[in-house]
């Protein structure tokens, strides 16, 4: 097994999203790049600590491969607006990899520019640095898909996230939800 680790916006959604893919074994919220030990998600959500939610993958690379990771988390998000996605603003939802070694960081720089290059996207602002710290989210924040799937939040921008995976990368309809 293997880890990578996402910020895109809110983790409710990444989480989701990512847990609709065939290869991924655990799929779990928290936070990095921030100062802050032990953040809280009140803290968190106030902007003081300087982390990013981000969602953290256990994955088998003999089934998905990190790139195809970085495929993913640059469609279910819009790595163009800084410190927002949808209608959460905030730096806490950053785009942002945090790469576990030095593969996977020069893995996404390249991943990252050769979107630029390609003009699928103009102005990408990812952050792309080494992971230091994770920290995980309260209990309460794990699954929330689909332990709230009547949530409005999660009807209105985790489930077009999920859906999207689904239809582009023939992941697994059973996976969530």
């Amino acid at each position: 097994m293997e880890r990578a680790t996402f910020g895109g916006g809110c983790f409710w959604c990444v989480e989701a999203a990512f847990k609709a893919l065939d290869g991924i074994e655990a799929v779990t919220s928290g936070y990095a790049g921030g100062h802050t030990e032990n953040p809280t998600y009140e803290a968190v959500c106030s902007g003081e600590t300087g982390h990013a939610e981000v969602v953290q993958l256990e994955y088998d690379p003999n089934q998905i491969a990190y790139e195809d990771l970085l495929e993913v988390f640059f469609t279910i998000h819009n790595p163009t607006t800084k410190d927002r996605e949808g209608p959460d603003i905030g730096s806490q939802y950053r785009s942002a990899i945090y790469a576990h070694d030095e593969a996977q960081l020069e893995t996404a720089d390249a991943f990252a520019a050769a979107l630029e290059d390609e003009g699928l996207y103009e102005g990408i602002v990812t952050e792309i640095e080494p992971l230091e710290t994770f920290y995980e989210a309260a209990e309460y924040h794990q699954d929330y898909f689909e332990k709230n799937p009547n949530d409005a939040y999660c009807s209105m921008h985790a489930a077009p996230k999920v859906e999207k995976v689904r239809e582009q990368f023939g992941a697994d309809a059973t996976a969530t939800q």
